[in-house]
C-alpha cells in the first residue's frame, strides 16, 4: 500500500513568515512540525523543538523569519512509496518525519515515526485477533 493512504495533512508556512507565526500555526493545528514551502515545494522543516531552542537558548526574536530556524534540506518520500520503503528511508536518514511529495515534488502530506508505529501496532493487533483459539495447531 502506498504511503499517500497513510500520510497526514501537513501544516505549511513560507520562508519569510515570522517564527511567531509558525509557533501559532503549531498551536492552532496541534502539531509539532511545520513544513516551509516555496511554490508548494518543501524548502525547510521546523519542529517545536527548533522554535524553543531558537527563541530560548539562542535568543532569536519572534519576528525573525522561519528561514532562520528551518532545517534544510528537507527529507522527502514519494507518495507512491510503500510502508517498507518509508521505514527504510527513516532508518537510513535517521529522521523521525518525512515530507510526502507527489511526482512533481509538491507537498502532499507528512508521515512521522509515531504514525508508522501506530499503523504497525494496528496491523499486528489485527493479525493477533485473527489467530483465535480455533486456529491454534495442537
Amino acid at each position: 500500500m502506498e504511503i499517500r493512504g497513510f500520510a497526514k495533512t501537513v501544516v505549511t508556512a513560507r520562508p519569510y513568515d515570522a517564527i511567531s507565526r509558525v509557533a501559532c500555526l503549531m498551536e492552532e493545528h496541534n502539531v509539532g512540525t511545520v513544513v516551509i514551502v516555496d511554490k508548494n515545494r518543501p524548502t525547510g522543516i521546523i519542529t517545536d523543538r527548533d522554535v524553543a531552542l531558537e527563541l530560548g537558548a539562542r535568543g532569536t526574536a519572534l519576528h525573525a523569519p522561519a528561514s532562520r530556524v528551518m532545517t534544510t534540506p528537507v527529507e522527502t518520500v514519494s507518495w507512491t512509496a510503500n510502508l517498507v520503503e518509508v521505514t527504510e528511508s527513516m532508518r537510513d536518514l535517521k529522521v523521525r518525519r518525512l515530507v510526502v511529495v507527489d511526482d512533481a515534488g509538491h507537498v502532499t502530506g507528512i508521515v512521522t515515526l509515531d504514525d508508522l508505529l501506530e499503523i504497525i501496532a494496528d496491523t499486528m493487533s489485527n493479525l493477533v485477533r485473527g489467530i483465535g483459539p480455533e486456529m491454534m495447531v495442537k
